[in-house]
Parts: C-alpha cells; sequence; structure tokens
C-alpha cells in the first residue's frame, strides 16, 4: 500500500505535468538519453564560459543559444508522447537537427550577412523560414496553445495590414521582409529578450537549480513550520512563508504549487481548512512568488532592460508590493484559521529555529550574497555566477548537505532543461516585438486603447488590467510581460505615467492571470493536489490575493509605494498605513475580524480598506477611524 506522503508527491507531480507544460518532458533510455544529456551539460558549460570570458556579439550570442535550445526542446518535447516508448521518433529527430542547424547558419555566415544587411536571398529566406516555423513549433510543444495564437494572430497582421480598419492599417510586409526582419536582424527572435534569455536569465536558472539540488527548498519549508507552524492555523501560514521564499529561486507559480503544496496542502487539510481553501492559500502564495525579491523570474530582468534600469532598481521597486501582497495572503489565512478556530502544530512537534540555522543555515549564504552583490552595484550576470560557484561550495560546509561530483554534473544538465521554457517564450516574444517594430502596431494599440477609454485615467488602467488578465491567462509570466509591456504599458506611459511604474502594473495582472478564474493555472495545480473544486480554488485563490489586484492601480496614481521620489519617512508611513489597509480588506473578504461580520461591516471595511492603501493622510485617517470604529462595536457586540 502506498503511503500517504507518497500520494501526495504523486498528486504533485500529475499536477505539475498536467498544468505546467515545460516540466512534461519526455524520459528517454540508452543512448539517446546520454546524448541528451551531454548536450545539456555541454549548453551549461557554454552559458558558464561565455559568463567568464564575455559573451559573443549579440546575434552569434543568441544564435549559439538559441540552436542549444531547439534542439533540447526537439528532444524533450516529442510532437507525441506516446512515440518516447519506442524510442526517439525520427520526425523529432530531422527537427532538432534543423533547430540546431538554423542558427548555425548565422554563425557560418556572420560576416557576410552584416554586409548584405538588408538584402535577403533565397538561401537565407529558406533557412530564416525554417528557423522561424521551428520556433513557433516549439511554442506550441512547450509554452502552449495560447502563446502560439497570440504570435499566429501577429504574424497574420503583419500581412493583412491593408485590409485591417482604421488606425490598426499599414502597408503589409512580405514574407522575404517579414523573414528577414525577423530572422536576420537583433529586432525580432534574436532581440532583448532572447538576449536576456542568453545571459543572466540562464545563470539564475542555472543557480535557482543548484540551490534546489542543495536541499534549499526544504530548509524553507522547515524553517517557515519552526516560525509559524504553531500558530492559529500554522500549516497554512508556513505555506505562505516557504513558497514567498522559495519563489526567489523559481520562476514558475504551478511548479513552486507542486514543490511547497505537496507537504503544506495536506498539512492544512488535516489542521481543518476545506479543500478549496487549502488548495487556493498554496496557489496565492506561490504565484506571489514570482512577485518576490531579489529574484523575481525571468521577466524582471527584460523588465529591467526594457524600463533601462539596473536590475537592483527593480527589486528596490518590488519590495513594499510584495510586502503587501504577502501581508494580504497570510491575514487572509490568518482570519480564516480564527473564524474556524483552527490552532496550530504543538511546538514540541517543530523544528527548532536555532537548531535548523546550525545545521542547515549556510545553505541560504549565496541568496544573502548575490543581494549584496546587486546591491554593490555588480552586473545581474557576475552576481549570479558568483552565487552558483557559492550555492556549490557552501553545500561543502557540513557533511549532511556535501554535493557530489555527480550531483554538480546533474546540476548542469538540469539548468539547461529548465531554461527551455523561458528560452522559448523569449523567442517566441522576439516575433511578436518582430513584428510590432516593423509595423508599428504598438503605438497604434496603444491609441487604439486610449480612445476606447476616452483618454480618462482610470478607465485606462482597468482596460489596461482586462488586457493583461487576458494575455496572461495560460501564457507563461515571461511572454506574457513582453506582450504587455508591448502592446498595453505604452498606453500608461503617453498618460505621463512613470515608465517603471507603467512596466509593473502589467508584471503584476500578467502574473496574478494564474490564480485568475476561468484559466488559473495555479489555482488548478493546487486543487489537482488539494481534492478540492478548480473554479472555488480559483475564486478564493483571487480573494487572497486581493492586493495584486489593488496595488498596481495605487503605485501608479502614486509611486511612491515603488520607492519612486520617496523619503524614508513617507516611505514607512505609506507602508504601515497601507498594512492596516490590508487588515481591513483580507477581513473584509473573509468575513471575520474579531468575531463574525455582518454583510453591512464586510463592505465598510472593504471601502474604509481601499481608503488606507491610498497614500494620502486625509483617506488614511478615514480609513483607521472606520477600523477603529469596526473593532469597538464587534468587541461591545460580542462582550470581548
Amino acid at each position: 500500500m502506498i503511503k500517504e506522503d507518497d500520494k501526495n508527491k504523486q498528486r504533485a507531480e500529475e499536477a505539475l505535468k498536467k498544468y505546467d507544460k515545460e516540466s512534461n518532458t519526455a524520459e528517454y533510455r540508452g543512448l539517446i538519453a546520454k546524448f541528451i544529456t551531454a548536450l545539456s551539460i555541454t549548453f551549461s558549460v557554454f552559458q558558464l564560459y561565455t559568463a567568464v570570458f564575455g559573451v559573443l556579439d549579440a546575434q552569434l550570442q543568441r544564435a549559439v543559444h538559441l540552436g542549444f535550445g531547439l534542439s533540447l526542446v526537439y528532444l524533450l518535447y516529442p510532437m507525441r508522447q506516446s512515440w518516447v516508448k519506442k524510442g526517439l521518433h525520427p520526425i523529432d529527430a530531422v527537427l532538432a537537427f534543423l533547430g540546431a542547424a538554423a542558427p548555425a547558419y548565422i554563425l557560418i555566415e556572420y560576416k557576410e550577412l552584416v554586409m548584405r544587411s538588408g538584402i535577403t536571398t533565397s538561401m537565407d529566406f529558406a533557412i530564416g523560414l525554417t528557423g522561424v516555423l521551428l520556433v513557433i513549433e516549439a511554442t506550441r510543444r512547450v509554452v502552449g496553445l495560447p502563446m502560439l495564437c497570440v504570435v499566429l494572430l501577429f504574424l497574420v497582421y503583419a500581412f493583412a495590414g491593408p485590409y485591417m480598419p482604421g488606425i490598426m492599417a499599414h502597408r503589409g510586409l512580405t514574407p522575404e521582409q517579414l523573414v528577414g526582419h525577423l530572422f536576420y536582424t537583433t529586432e525580432g527572435i534574436f532581440g532583448i529578450p532572447l538576449g536576456v534569455s542568453s545571459t543572466f536569465i540562464f545563470l539564475f536558472i542555472l543557480f535557482g537549480a543548484y540551490l534546489e539540488s542543495t536541499g534549499l527548498g526544504k530548509f524553507f519549508i522547515d524553517l517557515a513550520n519552526a516560525i509559524a507552524g504553531w500558530a492559529s492555523g500554522g500549516p497554512a501560514k508556513v505555506a505562505v512563508l516557504s513558497s514567498g521564499l522559495m519563489g526567489t529561486v523559481s520562476g514558475s507559480s504551478v511548479a513552486n504549487v507542486a514543490g511547497t503544496g505537496s507537504f503544506t496542502i495536506p498539512m492544512m487539510k488535516k489542521l481543518g481548512y476545506d479543500k478549496e481553501f487549502a488548495g487556493a492559500v498554496e496557489a496565492a502564495a506561490s504565484t506571489g512568488g514570482q512577485l518576490m525579491p531579489p529574484v523575481m523570474g525571468a521577466a524582471a530582468f527584460l523588465m529591467a532592460e526594457f524600463v533601462g534600469l539596473p536590475y537592483i532598481e527593480i527589486v528596490k521597486a518590488a519590495v513594499i508590493p510584495a510586502v503587501l501582497y504577502f501581508s494580504g495572503v497570510w491575514l487572509g489565512v490568518h482570519f480564516e484559521a480564527k473564524r474556524k478556530k483552527l490552532q496550530g502544530i504543538p511546538r514540541s512537534e517543530l523544528p527548532k529555529v536555532w537548531e535548523l540555522f546550525k545545521e542547515r543555515g549556510h545553505l541560504a549564504i549565496p541568496l544573502i550574497v548575490i543581494v549584496y552583490l546587486l546591491v554593490s552595484g555588480y552586473t545581474p550576470m557576475r552576481a549570479a555566477l558568483f552565487a552558483i560557484v557559492l550555492s556549490i561550495a557552501a553545500s561543502f560546509l557540513r557533511k549532511s548537505t556535501r554535493m557530489k561530483p555527480i550531483e554538480i554534473i546533474r546540476g548542469l544538465e538540469k539548468g539547461a532543461k529548465a531554461v527551455l521554457g523561458v528560452l522559448v517564450a523569449c523567442a517566441s516574444a522576439g516575433i511578436i516585438i518582430g513584428v510590432v517594430t516593423k509595423t508599428g502596431a504598438g503605438l497604434k494599440l496603444a491609441s487604439a486603447l486610449l480612445s476606447f477609454a476616452g483618454g480618462i485615467m482610470l478607465p485606462t488602467m482597468f482596460f489596461t488590467m482586462i488586457t493583461a488578465l487576458l494575455l496572461g491567462m495560460g501564457v507563461p509570466t515571461t511572454a506574457n510581460y513582453v506582450i504587455t509591456s508591448t502592446i498595453a504599458a505604452p498606453a500608461l506611459v503617453q498618460m505621463n505615467i512613470p515608465v517603471l511604474a507603467a512596466h509593473m502594473f502589467v508584471f503584476y495582472f500578467g502574473i496574478i492571470a494564474d490564480v485568475t478564474p476561468p484559466v488559473a493555472l495555479a489555482a488548478y495545480a493546487g486543487s489537482a493536489i488539494s481534492g478540492g473544486n478548480p473554479l472555488k480554488t480559483g475564486v478564493n485563490a483571487s480573494k487572497l490575493a486581493i492586493a495584486a489586484f489593488i496595488i498596481p492601480y495605487i503605485f501608479v496614481l502614486s509611486p511612491v509605494l515603488l520607492m519612486i521620489d520617496a523619503t524614508p519617512l513617507n516611505l514607512i508611513y505609506s507602508l504601515v498605513t497601507a498594512i492596516f489597509g490590508m487588515v481591513a480588506l483580507s477581513s473584509s473578504l473573509i468575513g471575520y475580524l474579531i468575531a463574525d461580520m455582518r454583510f453591512i461591516e464586510r463592505l465598510i471595511l472593504f471601502v474604509s480598506g481601499l481608503l488606507m492603501i491610498i497614500p494620502e493622510v486625509m483617506t488614511d485617517v478615514i480609513g483607521l477611524i472606520v477600523l477603529a470604529a469596526c473593532i469597538f462595536l464587534q468587541r461591545k457586540r460580542n462582550n470581548l
């Protein structure tokens, strides 16, 4: 009979494969498996070599990166899973070869291509078209149909320009013009997204792979248990803490749900939380992990490039919104625990914080160092490189965590495979950017959005939010951010909103799409582990993630929350009052503050919470008075 823990892990693995296409790779045996391993290790070695000794010219670096990536994609993501039982199918083998050959053409003919820049020969066109089609098929296999549909829609728009109505019309492109722009310039497939992927995104993902190999994830879960397991509703708070910590090294909300959810969701159910609520807590916390500095997923690195700011500035801007987000989730599980009178785990059954740090605290050293290096002005690429070396070295400080030589090699393999989803998303996003830059669609779409909103700030923000949520449903965060920053963010920038605030706005809503019904992949993964209803789990997760639906509006209207033109005093003031606002909002959504609430109380508290999140003295005073009045009336009514 299978043990309960094994069943939970099995459910988590099944949920990961079902809702995260990037994790659904083929498993071969024999010579093919060895070849894939060797190719993966070589890929990682190339990336480390260029990180140490200097990257190649932009297009060459990106071409090698794409060549390795496409080959591995067609080897690891077969056209049909049923083919895997018979070994590598000839079709996948041919596509893997072409995936390496098409970018290799750029390496071989680089000087000739530069000399005849803008002129596409028949051979150039044939190979470029092959490369574009290979990226599109890789998108279907790894990223999924939603992203594929968006890419195809933009390709159709590239040719259909003369037939488009009004502002969206353009002269149209010939196949030669489009292929030449997408495959032989740095404004298409080999644009900024793939450039970022081919440098520090790869290194940060490799860093995450080594941290996972050292057992840091288990340390985070045990540490969260030691800190919060004893509190009211302890296991749910453990889920919030551990998922937030894991979010610093994980770039996928679904993978985060599967990783920590296999431990935390059964604990929450055992304590007395509903199945839907247990799955929702893990989904909301894991999704928020991508908002948690210092490592916020691949999209944050892209944002630094698009906005033109050092990565550390993106991290600083994300701190207060992330604190408010996790405060909201934490308060939600706290009030739900109080409402259901759920107790924590006895302290005698929990690990001790000091003992944990003595045994495994050294595993967190690389995270501390990487923050120091980023703050000190090191480039993300150099900081990640040092952190990779340090994560291996730190594991040797104690015998119980020491990595074996084979584990170090496997880390190279794991990192190369983990980057494939981001790599393909960046390449396909490059197709979208290429069409946008060649046709001028970005400004056209921004103007259309502004026109639809009547040029008024709040409606423009609302329609931008809807656009980001719709595009984010089923689309990985990286690709979603590229699309929304290209289409929706310019509309906000045209209204004189700071560029960083505009990009952070679409970044937030692109991420929160993972818990927003009807397509809420993180919530669905949580429900698969908990056995709850997916839609109810999504609704509960949206309630817990309420901060992510509100905070972006606030930091656009008042960028002080992003530390833009902020002083220490008004920063502390804004943070404290906003946390009080989250208390009011979370309690109103759960229906419990210090006792069960009536509907009118919930409504009033919701409004007061919004008032306190807005960083204005008058709104804060009104909100605090209303919150204090509600507490006083509840205490009086319940004789507390």
